[in-house]
C-alpha cells in the first residue's frame, strides 16, 4: 500500500464529516468560547495517542504474543462492526447535556483515536515495518485534514446539515465495509499460507 492509499484509509475510518455531528453534541455543555480549545486539545492528544499506537504497536503484539493473521482478520472484523454502525446508525435516545467539558473520552478517543484506526495502524506496520516513515506522512495528512474539518464543525454543521452529514457517513461506511472484507480475506490467505 502507498502513502495516498494509507492517507485516505486512514481518513475514511476517521470519518471527520461524520464527525461533525459528534462534536457538536459532545460541547454542548462548553462555553462557546471555548470550544476552539478544546476540540484543539483533544485532536492534539488524539495525535498523540495515533503516534505511539504507532511506533509501539509492534512492541505491544510481541508481548501479547499476537501473530499478523490474527490482527488482520480481528481488524477487518472490527473495521466492519464500525462499518456497519455507519451504514444503519443506532437510534440515539435524547440525553442530558455534559455537565463538565469533555476530555480524552469521547472526542479524543474513540471518536479520532478508535479501536479501527489503531487495529489499521498496527496492519500497516506489520504488513510493512520497513515503510514507517511512509505511515508517519500518512498517519498525519489524515489526522490534519481531520483536524481541519473538526476545527471547522460548526460551520460544515450549518452547511451539511442533518441528511448531508447522515449521506456522507452512510458513503464512508460503504467503503470501510469493502476494506474490512478485504482486510479479513488478507488475513485468512496468510493464516492458510502459514
Amino acid at each position: 500500500m502507498d502513502t495516498l492509499s494509507a492517507t485516505l484509509l486512514l481518513l475514511t475510518i476517521m470519518d471527520p464529516l461524520g464527525n461533525v455531528a459528534n462534536f457538536i453534541s459532545g460541547l454542548r455543555g462548553v462555553p462557546p468560547e471555548r470550544r476552539m480549545r478544546v476540540i484543539a486539545r483533544e485532536l492534539i492528544i488524539a495525535l498523540v495517542i495515533l503516534l505511539v499506537f504507532l511506533f509501539c504497536g509492534q512492541w505491544i503484539m510481541a508481548l501479547l504474543h499476537l501473530k499478523e493473521e490474527a490482527l488482520f482478520i480481528s481488524g477487518g472484523i472490527v473495521l466492519f462492526l464500525i462499518a456497519l454502525k455507519m451504514i444503519f446508525p443506532p437510534v440515539v435516545r435524547e440525553r442530558d447535556e455534559p455537565a463538565v467539558e469533555p476530555f480524552i473520552v469521547p472526542l479524543a478517543t474513540p471518536l479520532i483515536a478508535g479501536p479501527s484506526v489503531l487495529a489499521t495502524l498496527l496492519v500497516l506496520v506489520s504488513s510493512q515495518p520497513e515503510a514507517i516513515g511512509r505511515w508517519v506522512i500518512a498517519l498525519c495528512s489524515s489526522w490534519a485534514i481531520t483536524a481541519a474539518m473538526l476545527l471547522l464543525s460548526p460551520v460544515l454543521a450549518r452547511i451539511l446539515k442533518e441528511k448531508g452529514s447522515m449521506a456522507v457517513e452512510r458513503l464512508m461506511g460503504m467503503l470501510l465495509v469493502m476494506i474490512a472484507v478485504q482486510m479479513f480475506l488478507n488475513g485468512l490467505k496468510r493464516y492458510m499460507q502459514s
